[in-house]
């Protein structure tokens, strides 16, 4: 019996890293951190003013008291609260994040690949009238070449 050889430890490595999914997730990672830059951006500078002209920007200063006396802040505080201020700020935060992705990036790229898939099918279809058109061009061109040869062995 012989034994299959184990491929080394560097050599699985490698195997792994050059996988096409591997390569991809690598790109995606590098771009969403990217991109995160360009929503936190968007967030910070123009979606968190419009909603503080509306209410206020920093929810994490309000919560309920669970039970009192709820006196001061931080290592100082006495009774138990519950900040549901920030969980509130970060909820929001969540939401317009997602929809600036979404409306910015995620429907005008599907958009885009539609008209590109719609383009491409057009192209296909396009591409398959033409091969039924030579088809037909060279079957008449067959059928002409055999009347052709019909009608000179009567001559002869």
């Amino acid at each position: 019996m012989s034994e299959k050889q184990q491929p080394g430890v560097w050599e699985g490595f490698k195997a792994f890293l050059m996988r096409g999914n591997v390569i991809d997730l690598a790109v995606a990672v590098v771009i969403g951190a990217a991109f995160t830059n360009i929503v936190n951006s968007v967030v910070k500078g123009i979606i968190n003013p419009v909603v503080g002209a509306i209410g206020t920007q920093n929810l994490d200063n309000y919560s309920s008291c669970l039970k009192k006396p709820c006196t001061g802040t931080g290592d100082h505080a006495k009774g138990i609260r519950i900040m549901w201020g920030s969980v509130l700020g970060s909820t929001l935060s969540f939401l317009i994040t997602a929809a600036v992705v979404y409306f910015l990036m995620v429907l005008p790229m599907s958009k885009f690949l539609a008209r590109q898939a719609a383009r491409q099918k057009a192209k296909e279809n396009t591409q398959e009238v033409m091969d039924v058109t030579e088809l037909e061009v060279l079957k008449e061109i067959r059928d002409a070449l055999i009347a052709q040869r019909g009608n000179d062995r009567r001559e002869g």
